[in-house]
């Protein structure tokens, strides 16, 4: 995500304004009417009251469409506090567990009755693998059937009842033409989605899937009636996609270049929010956002990147108490991967040294003030999958143990000149890559390169334009690296076979698909996290994660930094919030209060 193109700031009332400072400010203008001048008295009241019922919401970022359904897990982060005031969540999670938001009447359970495991036939390849192909090993698995049911109430803005053909309509379209990566991988676990009722639908999922997360196998309605005719390729681009039609509490009415503007949906089923209207105004940067919160223009700003210099700001505004300062470790988390067909990185050695000798802690006070902690596995730490610390192998700073790593590798520096060179004289350098355009990783780039200059390690960094480094074609993929720090998005479940796995390393024989990037293939490790993945038995899936983990920091793919750091910013008198390190901070806006009111 870049920081946006400076544009010209919109003023609250629709008149004529004046930047002082970068920030906008109502400028008074004469008014009158047919019977003579008003009063400007009776304009200030006007504007105040206009005020008072509006919350007017900050952002670094302004999507171009406002589809329910985004491309890729970034773009899901990015819009999710704008999606969700015209589509709410159907079951929303929070605190890396699940809770329903009375879109759908409940989660289905096996307890409750909404979710069925039936035995069906199924054919193995000659490896016993579950395929489509007919072959002449017939087995039986388990096939998951889950029925969704949809609260009868649900409407759309435009007053049409929201019905279960709206959410096979959506199937439908993703059938025609996926619309994103999470509608692709839900595509490829479903075999059938139906309607059973007006407000039923059913989800036969592929024999050759089980998981924990079942229940996420619904599909977000879509308005038929609106959009029957477009073609599903294009929708994305449709005037729909820029201005949806949806079932929560606030509706869309305008957008301009730097703003989306906002209305109470009068056919929302839950209860209405305090404020009748809801801006969400787009900023240059953080500090544009902070003076625009402290001279009273927004009631709150949210953001995902934030620079050291700007926290300290916010941590004074707290102190003083003219802001409310909320931060969050974020589901976005920084590693920097080993690519272990580099024959250096293939001495574990050399992998641990290199873990030892990064000051992970440094880095993250620097960028965060210690706010987000410094990770020991790849599952985040509020997850209740994470492993105990106790139970891994942690590799806190110790330079001198880096060091010492390096020499019982062969790596010595006999010439004093800093660089460590191998008994056949190859020097210890490694490049790194990683994205332009970010400063944070900017940061821990440099960092990272001054922390392995004192161990005798030269790093060289190259940064790649992120449409590059992650491109189907582009090094990641193609395992064209030595080092690379980026970041992941985690969920509310672990998941890990798409990461971890061997069947999930890039390469020829799949068709460079998977996201094991570093090339990882433990047995013992692949079996862990399949059966992690794939388990409905909470002990034994709690048993395979902690498994996994233990061979993960044993064997180190790669070395885990730390979450990035959410921030939520909004003025005294905002009550009601309860940011979340993975819903969308709008998710209760219907419970949102100004203080008195």
């Amino acid at each position: 995500m870049q920081l946006v193109l400076i544009r010209m700031m919109v003023c609250i009332v629709l008149v004529g304004c004046t930047i002082e400072g970068g920030v906008a400010t109502p400028t008074p203008i004469p008014a009158t009417s047919s019977t003579g001048p008003i009063p400007t008295s009776a304009i200030i009241g006007e504007r105040i009251a206009e005020r008072s019922d509006t919350w007017i919401i900050g952002t670094l970022d302004l999507p171009s469409d406002l589809y329910p359904y985004p491309q890729s897990a970034a773009t899901r982060r990015a819009t999710a506090s704008i999606t969700e005031v015209l589509f709410p969540s159907p079951i929303l999670t929070y605190d890396y567990a699940y809770t329903v938001t009375g879109v759908l009447e409940r989660i289905p359970t096996l307890e409750n009755g909404d979710v069925e495991l039936r035995k069906v036939d199924a054919y193995l390849d000659a490896t016993g693998a579950l395929t489509t192909t007919v072959t002449d090993v017939v087995t039986q698995v388990d096939q998951l059937v889950i029925t969704f049911r949809w609260n009868p109430r649900l409407r759309w803005s435009d007053g049409t009842p929201v019905t279960a053909d709206d959410s096979v309509f959506a199937y439908e379209l993703a059938k025609a033409a996926p619309p994103g990566d999470a509608a692709a991988e839900l595509l490829a676990k479903t075999a059938a989605y139906e309607k059973v009722s007006d407000h039923t639908t059913r989800a036969v999922l592929r024999p050759d899937y089980v998981g924990a997360a079942y229940f996420m196998s619904y599909w977000t309605p879509l308005p038929r009636h609106l959009l029957q005719g477009v073609d599903p390729a294009r929708v994305r681009e449709s005037a729909f996609a820029r201005q949806p039609v949806g079932y929560g509490p606030y509706m869309i009415v305008e957008r301009t270049a730097t703003e989306l503007r906002f209305e109470r949906n009068p056919y929302y089923f839950g209860p209405a929010p305090a404020a009748s209207r809801l801006v969400f105004r787009e900023f240059a940067d953080l500090e544009l956002l902070r003076a625009n919160l402290l001279n009273g223009n927004l009631d709150l700003g949210i953001a995902d990147r934030i620079s050291p210099t700007v926290l300290e700001r916010f941590d004074a505004d707290a102190a003083e108490g003219t802001l409310q300062v909320i931060t969050i470790p974020s589901p976005v988390w920084e590693h920097i991967l080993f690519n272990l067909d580099v024959p250096v990185l293939q001495d574990i050695r050399v992998r641990r040294a290199l873990a030892y000798g990064t000051n992970r802690q440094a880095i993250a006070d620097a960028l965060f003030g210690g706010r987000t902690p410094v990770l020991d596995s790849w599952v985040l730490p509020g997850h209740k999958l994470a492993a105990p610390p106790d139970q891994l192998t942690r590799y806190p700073y110790d330079p001198d143990r880096a060091r010492q790593l390096l020499e019982e590798a062969g790596y010595t520096d006999s010439d004093g000149d800093g660089v460590r060179v191998s008994s056949d004289g190859i020097t210890l350098t490694l490049q790194l890559l990683t994205t332009q355009g970010s400063e944070v990783r900017r940061e821990i780039a440099r960092r990272f390169q001054d922390d392995m200059r004192a161990i005798g390690v030269q790093i060289d960094i190259n940064e790649a334009p992120p449409d590059e480094m992650f491109a189907s074609d582009g090094p990641l993929y193609l395992r064209q690296f030595d080092l690379a720090l980026f970041g992941w998005i985690a969920g509310p479940e672990p998941g890990g076979l798409q990461l971890w796995s061997c069947a999930a390393v890039p390469g020829e024989s799949n068709n460079y698909r998977g996201e094991n990037f570093a090339g990882w293939c433990f047995r013992d490790a692949d079996r862990a996290v399949r059966t992690a993945d794939t388990t409905l038995d909470p002990v034994e899936r709690a048993a395979a994660y902690l498994r996994q983990q233990q061979l993960w920091t044993q064997e180190l793919p790669a070395i885990p930094l730390f979450q990035r750091l959410s921030i939520v910013v909004a003025a005294p008198s905002v009550r009601g919030l309860a940011p979340d390190a993975l819903a969308p901070v709008t998710w209760n806006v219907a419970a949102w209060k100004r203080e008195g009111r």
